[in-house]
């Protein structure tokens, strides 16, 4: 979130006068430092990035005193997603609570997802607009020499997998983002295939104890979490980013902010036939994947990933993910859509 908002502010700058305000600490601080933040500031618009307690209830309340317009920035369908991740009643029923409360506060929404504003056009709102997941492309690009994070992490020519985000544990589906990764590798073991994970979460224990169980900790390598201005030599040393979203309301909304940064890289992608991946790539990189529980994704993954290792000259398809990145995910882009947004309510 601090990324997108340092995105747009520092393209918006020019154009109006920006103040980033963070929360930090628990959310009733949270709620106490953004009011305070706003009474000080005395913004003509607040922008609410992400469907949070303590911004949209500072959000409602500096509205409610003076008027001011409200847009609110959110990348999911928040109380499917909390029913997912298997929140209790009383946590699904607050979650609830809280984006029935935000679509009513927001004078505008920003959404991360088409499928998203089309779900929300059936709810009867119309002041949404898409701006997906974005990507800096003089940050992001293909790194000429690859090979010293190859060589430290002991990729050798392998085919190397790849896949960043945060993994947490459900335990109501015994899995965790990620988790398809140790099946492929296991069924490949023959192959020349190896993995790496980066970013952190209670899944990643959860991987690292199976990956021990089926003998398979030199194939798979966890970063944890690794700066974001360190992101683009990683990646580059990757063959294959993966992007996996249920085909459920949860993920079909979503663009997630891995997607844009592989393709800024030049990486060849298989993502689920889901969300925005579904619009903006090539079939031969799309894979499908039904429900919000699917056992057969792991065969089609393999399988592909098979095909991959038997022609490795299908991998230079990914430089042509960067020319798609520029159309559909380019800061510079969005910053102007969100500057349209702002006008209208100002």
């Amino acid at each position: 979130m601090a990324v997108r908002a340092r995105s747009l502010a520092g393209r918006l700058a020019d154009s109006f006068a920006l103040t980033l305000t963070y929360r930090s600490g628990g959310r009733g601080r949270g709620v106490r430092d953004f009011l305070s933040a706003l009474w000080r500031q005395r913004p003509r618009t607040v922008y609410v990035f992400d469907m949070s307690l303590a911004g949209v209830s500072a959000a409602a309340l500096y509205k409610a005193a003076t008027g001011t317009p409200v847009v609110i920035d959110t990348g999911d369908a928040i109380t499917d997603l909390a029913r997912s991740i298997g929140r209790g009643p009383v946590g699904v029923a607050a979650t609830a609570a809280l984006e029935w409360a935000s679509l009513r506060l927001a004078d505008h929404l920003i959404v991360r997802g088409r499928n998203h504003r089309a779900l929300l056009a059936e709810r009867g709102r119309t002041n949404v607009t898409v701006v997906p997941d974005g990507v800096d492309l003089n940050q992001f690009y293909l790194h000429p020499d690859r090979d010293p994070v190859r060589q430290r992490l002991g990729l050798n020519d392998d085919l190397v997998l790849g896949t960043l985000g945060s993994s947490h544990w459900n335990d109501r589906l015994q899995t965790c983002y990620g988790w398809e990764m140790l099946d492929v590798l296991d069924r490949l073991r023959d192959e020349p295939v190896q993995a790496v994970m980066i970013g952190g979460g209670d899944g990643i224990d959860r991987m690292k104890e199976r990956a021990r169980h089926l003998g398979l900790t030199d194939r798979i390598h966890f970063l944890g979490y690794v700066p974001y201005d360190e992101l683009p030599s990683y990646l580059s040393a990757v063959d294959v980013g993966l992007s996996k979203q249920t085909n459920d309301r949860v993920g079909q909304v979503r663009t997630t902010g891995k997607l844009p940064l592989y393709m800024a890289c030049g990486r060849y992608v298989l993502a689920t036939r889901v969300g925005e991946a579904a619009h903006v790539l090539p079939d031969d990189m799309l894979i499908p994947f039904e429900g919000t529980h699917d056992p057969s994704y792991t065969d089609r993954l393999t399988e592909r990933v098979r095909a991959l290792v038997d022609d490795r000259r299908v991998l230079e398809k990914g430089r042509e993910n960067r020319d798609r990145a520029r159309q559909h995910f380019d800061y510079d882009d969005l910053a102007q859509r969100v500057e349209t947004v702002l006008r209208r309510l100002d």
